[in-house]
C-alpha cells in the first residue's frame, strides 16, 4: 500500500507550495542516485518522493489527491505520477537541484562525473475518445486503432564518444548496441522509414477507462506514444475524454437529473412510472395528490465517483402537464371547478418553495 504523499515529503496539508518544493528537494538531494550508486532502497526513495512532489506540486492533481487519495490516480497508468523512471524525474524537476550536482540540473552524471546521460524520449500522441453515459457509469476497456512511430527491424544506430586522456581529446565512433540518446547517428536506414529511421505503423492499444470519468478528462497511457530512435524511451499516448449527451439523463457530478412529466388525473389520482436508468428500468410510485416540482430520489442510481466507494443518485424530477387545448366537456368541466376548495392551491408549511427545493438539490 502506497504511504501518503504529505508523509513522504514531512510536510503538513497545509503546507505552502514552496515548503512541498523545499521538503522535496531536501529529499532528493539526499537520495540522488549519483550520491547512492547501486542502491536500490535509495533509488526508491529516490522515486518515491518525486512521485509525491508530481502531484503535490500541481494545484489539481493536488485537489483530486485530497478529496480522493491514491484512488484519483487509478487506471490506465494514472492521473498523475504512477510509473515514474529517472528519465521522467530528471525531465521534469531537474530545475529542483539547481548546482547540487555541478550544475547538471540534477541529471545522472553530474555528481563525480559519473554515471549515464539522460535517455531521449519519443514524443506524445493524443486521441478523442467518445463513451456513452453507460460507459462512464461502468467503466469500460477501449481498443483502439493508434498510428505510432517505431523503430525499424533493420535500422541501426552508432554513437560518437569523445574521451579525455593525456594525448588530448580523442573521438571514437562504435556500433550503438545501449544508446542513451547523446552523439547517435543511423549507420544503417531501414526501408520506408524517416530520417530517424523510424517507420509508422497501425497498434491495437488497449486502455482501460475507470467508472466516473469526466468529459474533458485525459489519461495516460504510458509508453504508447512515438518511440525514439535508438535506445531512447517511448512517448505517451494520451487520451481525452469526450462523454456522449444522453437522451434523458443530465449528469451533475455523480448525480443524474431526470425530468418526469405526468398527467392532471395521473398527479390527482396517483400513478406508477418507468424510469430508464443507466442500468435498466425501475418502477416508482407516483402517490395521489403530488405537486408538480417534486423531487423522487433513486439511491445509488447516479455515477460512481473516481474513488470508487460513492455512487450518485438519480433525481426525478415531476412535472405536472397542462394540457393547451381543451374540448368543450373538458372546459365545462374545469369550469365548474373554479370555485371547489379542491381545487384551490392551499400549501402546507411543510410544502417547501420552488426555491427551497432547488437550495436542496444542490445541498
Amino acid at each position: 500500500m502506497k504511504k501518503d504523499y504529505y508523509e513522504v515529503l514531512g510536510v503538513s496539508k497545509d503546507a505552502s507550495a514552496s515548503e512541498i518544493k523545499k521538503a522535496y528537494r531536501k529529499l532528493a538531494i539526499k537520495y540522488h542516485p549519483d550520491k547512492n550508486p547501486d542502491n536500490p532502497e535509495a533509488e526508491a526513495k529516490f522515486k518515491e518522493a518525486a512521485e509525491a512532489y508530481e502531484v503535490l506540486s500541481n494545484p489539481d492533481k493536488k485537489a483530486k489527491y485530497d478529496q480522493f487519495g491514491h484512488s484519483a490516480f487509478d487506471g490506465s497508468g494514472g492521473f498523475g505520477a504512477g510509473g515514474m523512471n529517472m528519465d521522467d524525474i530528471f525531465s521534469q524537476f531537474g530545475d529542483i537541484f539547481g548546482s547540487a550536482f555541478g550544475g547538471q540540473g540534477g541529471g545522472f552524471g553530474g555528481f563525480g562525473g559519473f554515471g549515464r546521460q539522460s535517455q531521449s524520449r519519443g514524443s506524445n500522441l493524443r486521441i478523442r475518445v467518445k463513451l456513452d453515459l453507460e460507459d462512464v457509469a461502468k467503466g469500460v476497456e477501449k481498443k483502439i486503432k493508434v498510428k505510432r512511430k517505431k523503430k525499424a527491424s533493420d535500422t541501426t544506430y552508432k554513437v560518437t564518444r569523445i574521451t579525455n586522456t593525456i594525448l588530448g581529446r580523442m573521438e571514437t565512433s562504435s556500433v550503438c548496441g545501449t544508446c542513451q540518446g547523446s552523439g547517435q547517428i543511423i549507420e544503417h536506414k531501414g526501408e520506408g522509414t524517416d530520417a530517424n529511421g523510424l517507420k509508422t505503423e497501425e497498434e491495437l492499444v488497449s486502455i482501460k477507462i475507470p467508472a466516473g470519468v469526466e468529459d474533458g478528462m485525459q489519461l495516460k497511457v504510458s509508453g504508447k506514444g512515438n518511440e525514439s530512435p535508438g535506445s531512447g524511451l517511448a512517448g505517451d499516448l494520451i487520451v481525452l475524454i469526450e462523454v456522449k449527451e444522453h437522451k434523458t439523463l443530465k449528469r451533475d457530478g455523480d448525480n443524474l437529473h431526470y425530468d418526469l412529466y405526468i398527467s392532471f388525473p395521473e398527479a390527482a389520482l396517483g400513478t406508477h412510472k418507468e424510469i430508464q436508468t443507466l442500468t435498466g428500468k425501475v418502477r416508482i410510485k407516483i402517490d395521489a395528490g403530488v405537486q408538480s416540482g417534486k423531487i423522487l430520489r433513486l439511491k445509488n442510481k447516479g455515477i460512481p465517483s473516481l474513488n470508487r466507494y460513492i455512487t450518485g443518485d438519480i433525481l426525478v424530477h415531476v412535472n405536472v402537464w397542462t394540457p393547451t387545448t381543451l374540448n368543450r366537456e373538458q372546459e365545462q368541466f374545469f369550469k365548474d371547478q373554479l370555485d371547489d376548495f379542491n381545487f384551490k392551491p392551499s400549501p402546507n408549511k411543510s410544502d417547501k418553495s420552488f426555491f427551497e427545493k432547488v437550495k436542496d438539490m444542490f445541498s
